[in-house]
């Protein structure tokens, strides 16, 4: 017996030995045949990052995975990924293993993908980057159960597809369907003629064309069990259950497979006539669960759908939506929606697509005493659609929220009252041929208020009164306050239809006016927070100017509020297009005075940019330049200024993502004229730094009326062109550049008349006689470094005593050639305050010999002198 166990173990060691090894052996044969077989048979870059054989995953069978797999398009969709697996699992039979794979193809009995994207394109010439099999010449099998696919055959008995997302853009037709959470799976017998397969999928659904969104996140499920005719190439339904989000329906008939089409007979109804089926069509994220939903009357959804599908044809439809006198009550809300009539039908008689045609001959229902009709008609749908529709009746939206569970970030509430017609094809309102374009009636409403979360406020519109024409839109009432503002306006909205339907330019002239405009009431809460472990960079959305705008706004109000700025009977005219508004004749009372701007700001580029001229005429300086950062880093002395002042300034720049200028871009020119002024060295540093430097000058009473300066500023710096200021007899001359950062560069020159110079001087000049005496000035000059706060100020004395004593000694050598140097004696004597006199040295070389001393003298005396002017007299050394 203990031999028998012996054997059994060693047949057991044997076959898991043989279960790991087989793979071992095979695997890198399976790995060459699938490259070879899809590199064969694709015309695409296919590639995968591994292929893995198990004989004990899934014993009996052998089991091959396919990890990674990717196919990408050659031209003309040249690196497009038609499909991306994250793994294809592939089942077969043991013995399949052992074929001669060159000459005898694998026999795939089950496969399964899983985690899958699928991108489906056609662009506008109509080639479609899912052709990409390599003709063969070999004729396909009839029976495609057992179709030989290079290396491989087919005889499936179970497959599934799951977490996999299917995206299908057809550039030509402007059409896209997006499937998401495809889970689909199937089990049969498809190696015979007649068979059953019954399958089960689930999904979600989202269709657009022409940027229209049709459906949203509609969720699919079908239960199907399929009779399969592979013969014939025909699938019936049998038992089965679908649901459109939570409608129920079911199916019967058949598609049968032709050559060049589809062969459809297919009906579908909802199984009951329960209202409460319509409801169930609204998706989860907008209604609330059904349960203890009051419904009253029936609801039908019904279908036929026959004929053949092809590239010219489509089956017949007859579909339609019907339910009288309905009504429904949600448990946990106070009112009702009866009275419903829904009588909606979708047809098409003829096969041919552009003759399919959506009736709504009504839709209508009533919430407390508030009757609301519609109608309309749909033609031509893949062509030049053309509509009919009317509404009519009166809506407390109030009451909406109070009827329905809709999920609203805020409550509604208002009147809306409605009598409106129209009919027009989408050809005319491209085309603007008003002469096809029907439209008339009116829309009214009062006590609404609007609110959301991109809004700072609600915006209350206590009345609003539009009527409609072919041509326009007429706004005659609208009334409405938000925060502290309040604004009316009346105008006309030209291509209104147009823009509702085909995308066009909303175009319009507006009159607008207010009593109270307050900017701050119309810009976006900021909502967002910082935290302190945040790493990953945020990045913001620029604004933008709506690119569908083209409208002309004629603006007038007696108070407008932007920041801390009160702006006081501003007009103007607002242009809004192609991405630009643009500011014309705009005034305003402000600073005691008369604002004007004229400018441009555009949102076409990535960055946003502006160019403004403005004009102020009277401005109150201290006022102005207290209030406006701009004129603070312009001018950021005239903080000490007192008076009137007139100014021009061209600006241009670039603007943040808020659409506030970058003081680092803003690059241009300005023009300023002092009208009256009086300075208060206490608000200026530069001043009292000044003040304290040149004791001789008392600031208090420059004279500053009717000067006149320019400047000019880019790359975050102001520079300032030369301009004089007088004091009494000296006059100043002011230049150089400061930056926006308030940093310093600035060098003033006072020219100072040498009588300013003090007594020694004074009794030098005395001693000459000269009349140019009395006019004689010295430059000196100030360098001002630093900032605006903490100013660091330097001056050139060595310059000014250089020009005085030049000025000097060159009077003096004409003087003592013709006196001798006897007067050279006495005028150092005086000028080094000596009272002794030394002998006249007995020479016969003139005056030109002891000119060198004279100029030292003169120069170490004059330095002595310019020193004590400015503070910093030197102690005398002995010569």
């Amino acid at each position: 017996m203990k031999k028998v166990f012996k054997i059994i173990g060693i047949i057991i060691v044997v076959i898991i030995a043989l279960l790991v090894a087989i793979p071992l052996l095979f695997q890198s044969q399976i790995k060459d045949m699938i490259k070879t077989t899809l590199n064969d048979n694709l015309n695409a870059k296919v590639e995968f990052e591994d292929v893995n054989l198990s004989l004990i995953s899934n014993f009996p069978k052998a089991h091959v995975t396919i990890d990674n797999l990717s196919i990408t398009n050659l031209a003309p969709f040249e690196g497009e990924t038609l499909a991306s697996v994250k793994s294809i699992a592939l089942n077969m039979s043991i013995m399949e293993l052992f074929k001669d794979f060159e000459t005898e193809p694998l026999a795939i009995s089950s496969f399964s993908i899983d985690d899958a994207l699928v991108n489906i394109l056609t662009d506008k010439e109509g080639n479609s980057n899912y052709d990409i099999a390599k003709e063969s010449d070999t004729p396909s099998s009839e029976d495609p159960s057992t179709e030989n696919s290079g290396n491989f055959t087919i005889d499936i008995q179970d497959y599934s597809i799951s977490n996999t997302n299917l995206n299908y853009v057809d550039a030509s037709s402007n059409m896209e369907v997006r499937v998401a959470n495809l889970n689909h799976s199937g089990k049969g017998q498809f190696s015979a003629e007649r068979s059953q397969l019954d399958t089960n999928t689930d999904l979600f659904i989202n269709f657009a064309m022409d940027s229209t969104q049709y459906l949203s996140n509609m969720h699919l499920k079908l239960d199907a069990v399929i009779g399969l005719d592979l013969k014939q190439n025909m699938y019936t339904f049998k038992d089965n259950k679908g649901y459109i989000n939570a409608l129920p329906l079911q199916f019967d008939g058949y598609v049968k497979l032709l050559e060049n089409a589809q062969e459809l007979d297919i009906t579908f109804e909802n199984p009951g006539s329960s209202f409460k089926d319509l409801l169930a069509l609204v998706p989860e994220a907008y209604a609330k669960d059904l349960n203890g939903v009051e419904t009253n009357g029936d609801f039908k959804l019904s279908g036929i759908v026959k004929g053949q599908l092809s590239e010219t044809t489509i089956p017949t439809l007859d579909i339609t939506m019907i339910s009288n006198n309905a009504s429904f009550k949600y448990p946990d809300l106070p009112k009702r929606v009866e009275n419903i009539q829904i009588n909606t039908t979708v047809k098409n008689s003829t096969g041919n697509p552009d003759d399919t045609y959506v009736a709504i001959d009504a839709l209508n229902f009533k919430i407390d005493q508030d009757i609301f009709k519609s109608s309309a008609t749909i033609k031509n749908l893949t062509k030049n659609m053309a509509v009919i529709a009317k509404a009519e009746g009166t809506l407390n939206l109030g009451n909406i929220s109070k009827a329905y569970p809709l999920q609203l970030e805020e409550e509604l509430s208002g009147i809306l009252k409605a009598n409106i017609q129209t009919a027009f094809d989408m050809n005319a309102l491209e085309t603007n041929a008003y002469e096809r374009i029907k439209a008339n009636g009116n829309l009214n409403i009062t006590d609404v208020v609007f609110s959301s979360e991109s809004m700072l406020n609600p915006v209350e519109i206590a009345k609003a009164d539009l009527s409609f024409s072919p041509q326009s839109v007429s706004l005659n009432t609208f009334d409405a306050k938000t925060g502290n503002s309040d604004f009316k306006a009346s105008g006309t909205l030209n291509n209104f239809m147009g823009f509702v339907f085909s995308e066009k330019t909303l175009q319009g002239n507006f009159n607008l006016s207010s009593n109270k405009f307050v900017v701050n009431d119309f810009m976006t809460e900021d909502t967002s927070v910082e935290t302190e472990t945040q790493t990953e960079p945020q990045t913001t959305e620029t604004l933008k100017i709506p690119d569908f705008l083209d409208c002309k706004i004629s603006a007038q109000a007696n108070t407008v509020v932007y920041d801390n700025l009160n702006l006081k009977n501003v007009k103007g005219t607002l242009t809004i297009k192609d991405q630009q508004a643009i500011l014309s004749d705009m005034s305003s009372d402000i600073f005691q005075g008369k604002l004007a701007i004229d400018g441009t700001v555009s949102t076409k580029t990535e960055t946003p940019t502006f160019d403004f001229k403005l004009g102020a005429s009277n401005f109150d300086i201290a006022q102005s330049f207290n209030d406006l950062q701009l004129f603070q880093a312009l001018a950021p002395i005239a903080k000490a200024l007192q008076g009137q002042m007139n100014s021009s300034i061209n600006l241009s720049g670039a603007l943040n993502s808020d659409l506030a200028p970058d003081l680092n871009s803003v690059t241009g020119n300005a023009a300023m004229e002092l009208l009256t002024s009086k300075i208060e060295p206490k608000e200026g540093p530069v001043l009292n730094k000044l003040k304290d430097e040149m004791s001789f000058i008392d600031f208090d009473k420059l004279d500053l009326k009717d000067l006149k300066t320019k400047l000019e500023f880019a790359d975050g710096k102001v520079n300032v062109k030369p301009f004089h200021i007088k004091y009494e007899d000296i006059d100043i001359e002011v230049s150089g550049s400061h930056g926006f950062d308030m940093s310093l560069a600035y060098n003033t020159v006072f020219n100072v008349p040498a009588k300013y110079l003090g007594s020694d001087v004074n009794k030098l000049l005395a001693k000459m006689d000269d009349k140019d005496v009395k006019n004689m000035t010295v430059p000196i000059s100030a360098n001002i470094g630093g900032t605006y706060a903490s100013p660091k100020i330097s001056t050139d004395l060595t310059s000014a005593a250089s020009n005085l004593t030049k000025q000097l000694v060159e009077m003096q050598k004409n003087k003592l050639i013709n006196s001798g140097s006897d007067q050279v004696k006495d005028l150092l004597g005086g000028l080094m305050g000596s009272n002794s006199k030394e002998e006249t040295p007995d020479t016969s070389n003139n005056a030109t010999g002891d000119s060198s001393k004279t100029e030292e003298a003169i120069t170490e005396g004059v330095k002595d002198i310019l020193g004590g002017l400015f503070g910093k007299k030197k102690e005398k050394s002995d010569n």
